[in-house]
């Protein structure tokens, strides 16, 4: 044997692309989705030209669809947020594009710069807000495509004073 892998191909390497599973037109997976995500992100000349910033609401736009599944650009001027909410039965995948968002959730809060992805499940509950000084864009994919975005309430701790 001259070789250091115990590895060995017999025969016509171009032969065994049966073996292999074709791509998918389509993401079906976590994994895909949050790649989906990521090739969008770095295709800027898809997206960018879109991005419209609206200091009375937060912007968005329905960036494309798939079977099942729908992507979205959002865009937010320092002091946005979305209310603390979740997605029904869809899951997500969200992509900081630009700028820097904080994610606020029961469990405390995290700083999502550009780049940054969170993926989540039916039912995940979380508030985003644009906490700094610059627009953010990000973008959202859900699956399957967002049907409702149930609102929740902040739970607040107070402490009243009772006289004896």
């Amino acid at each position: 044997m001259n070789s250091d892998s115990d590895l060995q191909i017999a025969g016509d390497i171009l032969a065994v692309q049966h073996l292999l599973q074709p791509a998918r037109e389509h993401p079906a997976t976590v994994a895909e989705f949050a790649g989906l995500a990521r090739s969008i992100a770095a295709d800027r000349a898809q997206w960018a030209h879109l991005v419209e910033y609206d200091a009375t609401t937060r912007w968005y736009h329905r960036l494309g669809t798939g079977p099942g599944y729908e992507v979205w650009l959002l865009s937010w001027v320092p002091g946005q947020g979305s209310g603390l909410h979740d997605h029904g039965p869809s899951s997500g995948v969200l992509t900081v594009l630009e700028g820097e968002l904080t994610e606020r959730t029961a469990r405390g809060e995290r700083s999502l710069a550009a780049g940054a992805q969170r993926v989540f499940a039916p039912g995940y509950a979380h508030e985003v807000v644009n906490d700094s000084l610059e627009p953010a864009v990000s973008l959202h994919v859900y699956y399957p495509g967002l049907t409702e975005m149930p609102m929740h309430m902040a739970a607040r701790c107070t402490t009243e004073t009772v006289p004896a």
